[in-house]
């Protein structure tokens, strides 16, 4: 096997593994919004996202960007094979996610006066953000236990918190918003981030590594470089959680609660549904980017391999929510979500460039360069906000879609330029000729959508679907062997 067709299939592996994370979370997730949106509805979606939204916010004031920076100090510990360097690093980390968990919960719970007013006019919501900073401390100490499992490599574990996270989630939240309903809402926020918590505790401390004593002098003198890059890190976090709480409150202020339930499952579809990508890839890029991040030639190559697995997986995906977006739909919510449609045609465009733009990003954080990697978000938040104030004003909903496909575009072009002038980072020609073709076929299937009457757009748009797996699955054949794979597979079968 030739090294880059197993750097390939190390990013297959990977994604496969939380690829089947992600469609478990998917079905889990399927469940769980349609009883929301059946149970609590638009306003109730609406509560939520604004409670969720304004305690994530505070986690990202309070967090230092631990959960990015430490990834990085943890996995090049883990490069280095020193077991005493990893046991001092994590016992560093533990201490650091300890206190931003505390401090967390302690300012959740002095300002939940002011977050209630500030996020919905008045004070009825105090005591439910009174509630909630506990979950500011569950989140902390859980993601502090989950980067822990992705700094060392431990697929396995990490994949069976996410699974089983959700299913805890699940049946925990259900119950709740049956008997209670939208005052089930905080109770299941605070189950769901508990049972995550446990569960990351269980698994992280199934790994056999040495145990380290540090001092309190010692975990900030040793704990500075982690905190300096997680500094930034965490203003860049708290920018990109203050642009959703601000349309989010802007949305509220302007369309009613209604329209934020609205807005809230239409990213949820994109975000959660056809982003599972990034999340099943992300959680090995990052510390494997970071493990070659002082040689940028091996750099370009990873993060070229990368965008391609990534366009390849997703752009199939993307255009069957082009042809069957109505059913997608009413499937995950119900028929008074179909508002939405519009809006995820547009946001289903910009994902081809969030899809290159998220691969070429992460050199940002895995070369050390917090500084620039916040001037770089800074910017990017600024001009996302005002796009997405200006396209809601103009086109209320659809304009939000509008806006984050502009929005993503301009930031390719800023993090590439960015990149080849500090990383000397470039596209291949084998990465730019898949992308056309499957962007071509994506605007294709959006003008079907639009210029041709149902059912004929089925008919089309399933031809569309073909032709775009067929030629991810040559592409991928090509890089990954598929033959190969499959064959080990059947006689790994056949041997039980």
């Amino acid at each position: 096997m030739s090294e880059q067709q197993s750097s390939y299939r190390q990013i297959m592996k990977a994604t496969s593994i939380f690829g089947g994370v992600q469609v478990i979370n998917i079905l889990i997730q399927i469940i769980r919004s349609k009883v929301i949106a059946i149970l609590l509805g638009p306003t109730g979606i609406g509560i939520m996202g604004l409670l969720t939204t304004t305690t994530g916010l505070i986690t990202s004031i309070t967090n230092f960007g631990l959960g990015s920076s430490g990834v990085k100090n943890i996995a090049e510990a883990h490069s280095n094979g020193n077991p005493t360097k990893i046991a001092h690093t994590l016992a560093v980390f533990k201490r650091l996610i300890w206190y931003t968990g505390v401090l967390g919960l302690i300012v959740c719970l002095c300002l939940s006066p002011w977050l209630s007013q500030l996020t919905f006019g008045n004070k009825n919501y105090t005591l439910a953000f009174v509630w909630l900073s506990v979950t500011v401390l569950f989140s902390q100490l859980s993601s502090g236990r989950l980067v822990i499992l992705q700094g060392l490599r431990q697929l396995k574990y990490l994949a069976k918190v996410n699974v089983l996270g959700s299913v805890v989630g699940l049946i925990i939240t259900l119950p709740l918003y049956y008997i209670y309903k939208i005052d089930g809402i905080v109770p299941g926020i605070i189950g769901s981030s508990l049972a995550t918590l446990l569960l990351a505790w269980f698994y992280s401390n199934k790994l056999n590594t040495e145990k380290a004593k540090v001092t309190r002098k010692e975990t900030v003198e040793e704990g500075k470089e982690m905190l300096k890059m997680g500094f930034f890190i965490s203003l860049s976090g708290l920018l990109t959680v203050g642009v959703s709480y601000i349309i989010r409150v802007f949305i509220n202020k302007t369309g009613g609660t209604d329209q934020v339930g609205l807005y809230t499952a239409g990213f949820a579809i994109i975000n959660n549904y056809v982003g599972l990508i990034f999340n099943a890839m992300g959680t090995d890029y990052y510390p494997r980017l970071s493990a070659i991040a002082y040689d940028n030639k091996l750099c370009k190559k990873t993060i070229n391999q990368q965008a391609e697995i990534a366009i390849l997986i997703l752009a199939p995906i993307l255009i069957i929510f082009f042809v069957f977006i109505d059913q997608a739909v009413i499937l995950l919510y119900s028929k008074q979500f179909l508002a939405i449609n519009a809006m995820i045609y547009w946001a289903a465009l910009g994902m081809f460039f969030k899809a290159v733009s998220w691969s070429i990003s992460f050199i940002f954080l895995a070369k050390g360069t917090s500084k620039l990697f916040f001037w770089n978000e800074l910017t990017a938040n600024i001009y996302s906000l005002s796009l997405n104030i200006i396209g809601y004003q103009l086109w209320g909903l659809t304009g939000l879609g509008i806006s984050f496909l502009v929005a993503y575009f301009v930031y390719l072009v800023q993090v590439f330029l960015i990149s080849k002038k500090y990383f000397n980072f470039s596209f291949e020609k084998e990465f730019i000729k898949l992308f056309y073709i499957q962007f071509i076929l994506a605007i294709i299937s959006y003008l079907i959508i639009s210029f041709i009457p149902k059912p004929y757009t089925y008919i089309v748009g399933t031809v569309l679907v073909g032709l775009s797996g067929w030629y991810s699955v040559r592409e991928l054949d090509k890089r990954l062997n598929l033959k190969q794979i499959l064959l080990r597979f059947k006689k790994y079968l056949s041997h039980y």
